[in-house]
């Protein structure tokens, strides 16, 4: 399975912190539309992400919820009928929670930076430090850290759960 370092963030001010995150990237961020619905899964999380009406990504992955850097374990496998496999999942499994987003994704080296606009949550920066088969977590580890330093990012701004658990809390206990 496939592995990166994952560090997920509450932010206040989107427009600075992406001026910042413009003057470190490898180019320009890609606009990123998504739509993910997730299934009950005892062992990790499954959630199918919906890009277009024909185009999806099934993802399987397993990570502690823990603030700061954690690594995560992870599986995807493309499809061409999101909707449909949507509703097979749904019937088969169970429906978890939904999550509708707008993902800026800008890249610095091995580390995908996403802008997550979040509906029903916020905004929020998450970092994927994607590790090669011959990495350590510690090396991952390493740059994320390096990374949350360099962007200002404070440690009580730091979430230790997944958007669909924040918003099924939310709903359970609204304000």
């Amino acid at each position: 399975m496939a592995r990166n370092i994952e560090i997920k963030a509450r932010i206040d001010d989107f427009s600075a912190l992406y001026a910042e995150i413009a003057l470190l990237a490898d180019g320009i961020p890609d606009i990123i539309e998504q739509d993910d619905t997730f299934f009950v899964c005892p062992n990790g999380r499954l959630k199918l992400r919906t890009l277009a009406v024909d185009r999806g990504e099934l993802i399987f992955y397993r990570r502690v919820d823990q603030a700061g850097p954690k690594t995560s374990f992870y599986s995807l496998s493309e499809t061409q009928d999101p909707n449909g496999l949507r509703e097979t999942l749904t019937l088969a499994l169970g429906s978890a929670g939904r999550v509708i987003k707008q993902r800026t994704l800008f890249r610095v080296g091995q580390t995908r930076l996403h802008l997550d606009r979040v509906q029903g949550l916020g905004d929020f920066l998450e970092f994927e430090v994607v590790l090669d088969e011959d990495e350590t977590e510690a090396q991952g580890i390493a740059i994320a850290e390096d990374l949350l330093e360099r962007l200002q990012i404070q440690r009580q701004e730091l979430v230790d759960q997944a958007y669909v658990d924040l918003l099924n809390h939310r709903q359970q206990h609204p304000l």
